[in-house]
């Protein structure tokens, strides 16, 4: 004969035992980039995925303004491994600029190259002239594949606009940005490397 087995109540779920969700963000952008006379009005939603920084949706961000076109989107970013970050692609379908956020290997750049007519790649953050001095070589031999730097203090001044509903104004001309929002002004230098 079988005895009867009895089971303990589970414990209740905790906030810590469920994976986190990607928080989203709204930002309304009033775009003025003076020297690839781009202007234009964005409301953007973006989600912050529990592994990523701040830091790095800001220069997500800030990557969209300094390339900002019509079809210009955000991809699923740190949740697809096959997709950039952002990426403007044509009517029927190819990619014409791949744009990546950080540090990427320089076998990934090559594989955005070959999939791409044009990539865009903004780097900031730590350890990046590690990386850089690592990679800049066969990077450099890409002819497709065009690099910018962000400075940590600037970075870092941007950051503190972010929230979960921003209204940001960015005027940029001489490849600087002049990011405002209703209580705050930054200004960020895109670096050419």
């Amino acid at each position: 004969m079988y005895s009867p087995v009895y089971l303990r109540p589970s414990e209740p779920i905790s906030e810590s035992t469920v994976a986190e969700r990607a928080k989203v963000h709204k930002i309304h952008l009033s775009l003025s980039d003076m020297d690839r006379q781009v202007y234009g009005d964005y409301n953007l939603t973006l989600a912050l995925h529990p592994s990523e920084t701040v830091e790095r949706m800001m220069v997500r961000v800030m990557a969209f303004c300094f390339r900002a076109a019509e079809t210009l989107a955000f991809t699923k970013g740190l949740s697809s491994v096959d997709e950039p970050d952002l990426w403007l692609k044509h009517d029927n379908g190819t990619i014409l600029e791949w744009i990546e956020v950080g540090q990427p290997t320089a076998e990934r750049l090559k594989k955005a190259g070959n999939q791409s007519q044009a990539v865009h790649l903004f780097t900031y953050g730590r350890g990046w002239d590690v990386w850089w001095k690592t990679n800049c070589d066969a990077i450099k031999a890409m002819p497709k594949v065009t690099c910018y730097h962000f400075a940590a203090e600037e970075l870092k001044a941007l950051c503190e606009l972010a929230d979960k509903s921003m209204k940001l104004t960015v005027t940029i001309t001489e490849k600087t940005a002049y990011v405002s929002n209703e209580t705050a002004n930054v200004v960020m230098t895109l670096i050419d490397l």
